[in-house]
Protein backbone atom coordinates (compact mmCIF):
# COMPACT_ATOMS: atom_id res chain seq x y z
CA UNK A 1 0.00 0.00 0.00
CA UNK A 2 0.97 3.60 -0.27
CA UNK A 3 0.50 6.07 2.23
CA UNK A 4 1.98 9.79 2.24
CA UNK A 5 1.79 12.05 5.14
CA UNK A 6 1.60 15.89 5.60
CA UNK A 7 -0.61 16.00 3.59
CA UNK A 8 -2.50 20.12 3.27
CA UNK A 9 -5.29 19.64 6.10
CA UNK A 10 -3.76 16.90 7.72
CA UNK A 11 -4.37 16.93 11.43
CA UNK A 12 -2.65 15.11 14.08
CA UNK A 13 -6.15 12.71 14.75
CA UNK A 14 -6.23 12.15 10.96
CA UNK A 15 -2.50 11.43 11.38
CA UNK A 16 -3.61 9.15 14.78
CA UNK A 17 -6.61 7.49 12.72
CA UNK A 18 -4.02 6.09 9.88
CA UNK A 19 -1.32 4.75 12.61
CA UNK A 20 -4.48 3.13 13.69
CA UNK A 21 -5.76 1.60 10.49
CA UNK A 22 -2.15 0.18 10.12
CA UNK A 23 -2.17 -1.38 12.76
CA UNK A 24 -5.53 -2.98 12.77
CA UNK A 25 -4.42 -3.91 8.88
CA UNK A 26 -0.81 -5.14 9.46
CA UNK A 27 0.48 -4.17 6.14
CA UNK A 28 3.75 -6.36 5.89
CA UNK A 29 5.02 -3.86 3.46
CA UNK A 30 4.08 0.23 2.84
CA UNK A 31 5.95 2.62 0.27
CA UNK A 32 5.35 5.74 2.79
CA UNK A 33 6.06 8.97 1.61
CA UNK A 34 6.12 12.88 3.14
CA UNK A 35 3.85 15.18 1.38
CA UNK A 36 5.63 18.01 -1.05
CA UNK A 37 4.60 21.02 -2.81
CA UNK A 38 4.10 20.77 -6.68
CA UNK A 39 3.72 23.96 -7.94
CA UNK A 40 0.43 24.46 -10.05
CA UNK A 41 -1.37 21.99 -8.42
CA UNK A 42 -4.66 22.63 -6.33
CA UNK A 43 -3.18 21.26 -3.29
CA UNK A 44 0.17 24.13 -3.62
CA UNK A 45 -2.39 26.77 -2.67
CA UNK A 46 -4.19 24.86 0.17
CA UNK A 47 -3.73 27.85 3.10
CA UNK A 48 -3.71 24.60 5.65
CA UNK A 49 0.16 23.43 5.16
CA UNK A 50 1.62 20.96 7.12
CA UNK A 51 5.12 22.01 8.77
CA UNK A 52 7.96 20.32 7.59
CA UNK A 53 8.58 19.40 11.08
CA UNK A 54 5.64 17.94 11.69
CA UNK A 55 5.24 16.03 8.46
CA UNK A 56 9.28 14.18 9.07
CA UNK A 57 7.87 13.42 12.88
CA UNK A 58 4.94 11.83 11.12
CA UNK A 59 6.62 10.33 8.47
CA UNK A 60 9.48 8.91 11.42
CA UNK A 61 6.23 7.69 13.50
CA UNK A 62 4.61 5.81 11.04
CA UNK A 63 7.72 3.96 9.38
CA UNK A 64 8.75 3.03 13.26
CA UNK A 65 5.20 1.20 13.34
CA UNK A 66 5.14 -0.13 9.23
CA UNK A 67 8.92 -1.76 9.98
CA UNK A 68 7.71 -3.27 13.34
CA UNK A 69 4.91 -5.23 12.30
CA UNK A 70 6.76 -5.82 8.55
CA UNK A 71 9.76 -7.36 11.13
CA UNK A 72 7.24 -9.40 13.00
CA UNK A 73 5.50 -11.01 10.04
CA UNK A 74 8.88 -11.97 8.11
CA UNK A 75 9.68 -13.84 11.34
CA UNK A 76 6.69 -15.63 11.01
CA UNK A 77 8.19 -17.19 7.83
CA UNK A 78 10.90 -18.63 8.90
CA UNK A 79 10.66 -22.77 8.96
CA UNK A 80 7.58 -22.57 6.66
CA UNK A 81 8.17 -23.35 3.32
CA UNK A 82 6.92 -21.10 0.20
CA UNK A 83 6.29 -21.25 -3.32
CA UNK A 84 8.77 -18.96 -5.26
CA UNK A 85 9.13 -17.80 -8.82
CA UNK A 86 12.62 -17.79 -9.85
CA UNK A 87 13.56 -14.55 -11.77
CA UNK A 88 17.42 -14.43 -11.26
CA UNK A 89 20.93 -14.40 -9.67
CA UNK A 90 20.66 -12.81 -6.56
CA UNK A 91 22.06 -9.34 -6.95
CA UNK A 92 23.99 -9.56 -3.42
CA UNK A 93 25.23 -13.08 -3.24
CA UNK A 94 26.10 -14.84 -6.81
CA UNK A 95 25.81 -17.98 -5.02
CA UNK A 96 21.90 -17.84 -4.40
CA UNK A 97 18.81 -17.37 -6.53
CA UNK A 98 16.30 -14.78 -6.36
CA UNK A 99 12.77 -14.65 -6.53
CA UNK A 100 9.54 -13.60 -5.16
CA UNK A 101 6.68 -15.02 -3.46
CA UNK A 102 3.01 -15.25 -4.57
CA UNK A 103 2.71 -12.03 -2.24
CA UNK A 104 5.23 -10.29 -3.51
CA UNK A 105 8.20 -11.27 -1.20
CA UNK A 106 12.02 -11.49 -2.46
CA UNK A 107 13.70 -14.76 -1.12
CA UNK A 108 16.93 -15.33 -1.88
CA UNK A 109 17.83 -19.01 -1.34
CA UNK A 110 20.55 -21.65 -2.25
CA UNK A 111 20.52 -24.97 -3.90
CA UNK A 112 19.71 -24.04 -7.50
CA UNK A 113 21.40 -22.58 -10.79
CA UNK A 114 20.32 -20.53 -13.38
CA UNK A 115 17.98 -23.59 -15.43
CA UNK A 116 15.28 -22.57 -12.49
CA UNK A 117 14.71 -19.18 -14.22
CA UNK A 118 11.10 -18.54 -14.50
CA UNK A 119 9.99 -21.45 -13.06
CA UNK A 120 7.79 -22.21 -9.26
CA UNK A 121 10.21 -23.94 -6.64
CA UNK A 122 9.23 -24.67 -3.19
CA UNK A 123 11.81 -23.10 -0.90
CA UNK A 124 12.44 -24.01 2.78
CA UNK A 125 12.47 -20.30 4.72
CA UNK A 126 15.72 -20.44 7.25
CA UNK A 127 16.26 -16.79 7.64
CA UNK A 128 14.06 -13.99 8.13
CA UNK A 129 15.64 -10.09 7.77
CA UNK A 130 13.62 -6.60 7.03
CA UNK A 131 12.00 -7.49 3.65
CA UNK A 132 13.76 -10.19 2.99
CA UNK A 133 13.21 -14.21 2.90
CA UNK A 134 16.49 -16.92 2.90
CA UNK A 135 16.36 -19.79 2.49
CA UNK A 136 17.11 -23.73 0.50
CA UNK A 137 15.41 -25.31 -2.32
CA UNK A 138 13.21 -28.09 -1.53
CA UNK A 139 12.25 -28.87 -5.02
CA UNK A 140 11.04 -27.64 -8.28
CA UNK A 141 7.09 -27.69 -8.74
CA UNK A 142 7.19 -26.97 -12.53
Amino acid sequence: TDIIVGFPGETEEDFEETLDLVKKVRFDSAFTFIYSVRKGTPAAEFKDQVPEKIKHDRFNRLLEVVNKIGDELYKEYKGKTVEVLVEEISKTDESKMSGRTRTGKLVHFTGGDTSLIGKLVNVKITQAEMYILIGELVNIIR
